[in-house]
């Protein structure tokens, strides 16, 4: 359900919000309260083990953080995601961050995880389609009820716009982690190719690997 509001919400009239009840939680998103549902068990395998590959190669350089708000501006208006996982490096940490706030600034890195429950798409054809402003194909391609490749591709651009480093989008159906650039395409990784990025020194894994520390089926 949606928050609707009479007038559209500021970024304070946002965060004054009641918390939402049980585990839902809440993104602002062109002036109104957009909930996100808490993972579930696969979606928290997946967080989990990405998050200790990115701790492990990033200690002490940088604050990584499952499921924290971000306040960013989106086509000229307030914007408050909730990426799956955060990073953002002492570089960019502002001196006063309040670590049970929001994050206030652009984060070097988020990751957004797609629900396992949909069908396999392919993920390079659909980046490059919803990046060029070709959207036929990305509407056909819907993972579950209002969500699809296509629309998580366009929400990638809107972190890049927001002058967020890097843009990982997990296709837990496809099995495939796409990286979105601020220069450059999107490259989608599967199998046993490696991961590397110029952001992060030393890290390196396959998606297979990933798949195979959390256990999750291929039929999943």
């Amino acid at each position: 359900m949606i928050l609707q509001a009479k007038n559209q919400l500021t970024l304070q009239e946002f965060l004054n919000l009641p918390t939402g009840e049980g585990d839902i939680t809440y993104e602002l998103v062109d002036g109104q309260a957009i909930p996100k549902m808490s993972p579930k068990k696969f979606h928290s395998k997946l967080t989990r083990a990405l998050l200790n590959l990115i701790e492990q190669c990033c200690e002490g350089q940088g604050e990584v953080c499952p499921e924290l708000a971000v306040a960013l501006t989106r086509r000229g208006r307030d914007w408050m995601p909730i990426p799956d996982i955060l990073y953002i490096s002492n570089e960019r940490l502002p001196p006063d961050w309040d670590q049970e706030g929001a994050c206030s600034v652009p984060p070097d890195l988020v990751i957004e995880i797609i629900s396992p429950f949909g069908f396999e798409s392919d993920a390079r054809r659909l980046a490059n389609a919803t990046l060029s402003q070709s959207t036929e194909t990305a509407k056909t391609a819907t993972l579950s009820p209002g969500q699809t490749f296509g629309q998580m591709a366009a929400k990638a651009k809107d972190y890049l716009d927001a002058k967020v480093l890097r843009v990982w989008v997990l296709d837990s159906k496809a099995r495939s982690i796409t990286v979105f650039y601020p220069d450059a395409a999107p490259q989608t990784y599967m199998g046993e190719e490696l991961l590397k990025d110029s952001l992060f020194e030393g890290l390196e894994f396959s998606v297979e690997q990933l798949f195979q520390k959390t256990k999750i089926p291929l039929d999943t």
